[in-house]
């Protein structure tokens, strides 16, 4: 069987109109942007229909014309993308291989644009995320990487190989290599081999689970143990505040990498502090929804006491499940009880991440706490006589969400830098894990010979914090707005 080439039979034709519309609009760009730096200010006027005027002149010509430009540059890549679900195998190369192992995850992106954008008037802040180009465009490189993680773990779709399979005589092989003896397996390795003679696509894919995992339930955990503490140390200050606020200032002046270091090594994970730290960071989410719960409906004792008890059992489970593994100093929940299992080294780096994330989060939930404990509608809680939790979690939470909701992509973002740094130095995760950062790590010490291995992982990891970028800049543009 003949290697694939990259584009197919369909590179003579789209390929060079693709790289032409790109250097084009490139150019435009370019000159458009030269041409603003002498242009005069322009004031935005209305039009009688509540519209803005665009730039008129020889700029503003320019820019519509790289806005047609750009949808053009657009169309041409969606219809490479298309048109290769339709094409034999091998036709449309190892682009459009790579495109038809994702029809399930483009499938799920068109039906989820099509029913947000259809009802985006009635659905709130994530509705008005689809009035913005950017947190479209950055929407959409997020929830691609999500349903790969979805369709990869769930699944086991998308991917061609067994992430740990090696295939003789294909160490370092080049993107497009035959598989020899391909009748029980995926013809290609559409990405290359590896130097372990493993399939980078799959790997690349495998790797998304991990980070799509770890990175928002860490970020979502962070933010759970900041707000429970940031909420009262912002609205009762005193005593309160300032203990708190030296003990997140304490952990913050560590530097981050130096602070996982401590917690990832084998001899710090030998004393069974990761362990500790799960059992006192994990308990956090039982708190946050006892107390959320508690304090908006004590006042009906029956619907309060089933609502904490539908809600807390459950995580009550989860939360010794988790913390109970055996041959830990922890192990107190019985193997026959125990409905998760997760690997030491998960753990280990799941923990780091919440605990360094945590001091961040807290000074951001404390600072704007204080800002709206002054406002009128906190003060007309209290003359109704509210609890104060009551007051925190259903006045001011709900208040602060935006900077809240921007902070919560910026910061699953950096925790998907992290695990990249953490699995690029070797610690925490496994040797042999698909997670981006060990396969950087791994394809870097040949890269002057050989950059397939190293280069797809470390694309995946750009776009996803890219969009993670871009998400959180139409959601403050659009928060703004309210």
């Amino acid at each position: 069987m003949d290697p694939l080439t990259w584009t197919g039979s369909l590179g003579s034709i789209l390929v060079p109109a693709i790289t032409i519309t790109a250097a084009v609009f490139v150019a435009g760009i370019i000159l458009q942007l030269v041409m603003g730096l002498f242009a005069p200010e322009v004031k935005l006027q209305a039009n009688p229909d509540g519209t803005l005027q665009g730039r008129g002149g020889l700029l503003g010509r320019l820019e519509i014309y790289n806005g047609w430009l750009f949808l053009l540059l657009v169309a041409l890549i969606a219809a490479f993308v298309v048109l290769s679900w339709f094409m034999p195998y091998g036709e449309a190369g190892i682009l459009g291989e790579m495109s038809k192992r994702f029809l399930p995850v483009w499938i799920a992106l068109i039906v989820t644009f099509a029913l947000s954008i259809t009802f985006k008037r009635k659905l709130g802040l994530y509705g008005k995320l689809f009035d913005s180009t950017i947190g479209m465009i950055g929407f959409g490189l997020v929830m691609f990487w999500v349903f790969t993680a979805i369709f990869v773990g769930l699944f086991d779709m998308i991917g061609t190989h067994d992430p740990l399979q090696q295939i003789s005589g294909l160490k370092n092989k080049t993107p497009g290599e035959p598989v020899p003896e391909p009748d029980t397996m995926f013809p290609h390795y559409l990405l290359g081999g590896d130097n372990l003679a493993r399939d980078i696509f799959t790997r690349m894919v495998e790797g998304s689970v991990i980070v799509m995992v770890i990175a928002p339930l860490a970020t979502l955990f962070a933010f759970m143990v900041g707000i429970t503490l940031g909420l009262p140390a912002g609205y009762y200050g005193g005593k309160l505040d300032t203990v708190l606020s030296f003990l997140a200032n304490l952990i913050l002046a560590f530097p981050v990498i130096l602070l996982f270091y401590l917690l990832v090594t084998p001899e710090i994970v030998a004393t069974g502090l990761p362990n500790f730290l799960a059992a006192f960071l994990f308990v956090f989410p039982l708190i946050f929804f006892g107390v959320l719960i508690n304090s908006r409906y004590r006042s009906q004792p029956s619907k309060n006491t089933m609502l904490l008890a539908i809600v807390l059992i459950p995580l009550a489970v989860l939360y010794l499940s988790v913390v109970s593994e055996q041959g830990s100093p922890l192990f107190v929940w019985p193997n026959a009880l125990d409905l998760i299992s997760i690997p030491g080294g998960i753990l280990v780096v799941f923990v780091s991440v919440v605990f360094v994330n945590s001091p961040t989060v807290f000074r951001i939930v404390r600072g704007l706490a204080l800002d709206i404990k002054t406002r009128d509608y906190v003060a007309a809680a209290q003359t109704r006589g509210e609890g104060t939790w009551y007051i925190m979690l259903w006045e001011i939470l709900p208040n602060a969400r935006g900077p809240l909701i921007v902070d919560f992509c910026l910061r699953i973002g950096y925790t998907t830098i992290l695990l990249g740094t953490l699995g690029f130095f070797g610690l925490g995760l496994p040797p042999e894990s698909p997670d981006w950062g060990s396969t950087i790590n791994e394809g870097r010490k040949l890269l002057l010979i050989y950059a397939h291995p190293a280069l797809p992982p470390a694309i995946a990891l750009l776009s996803l914090v890219l969009g993670l970028n871009l998400l959180a800049d139409g959601l403050r543009e659009e928060s703004l707005k309210d």
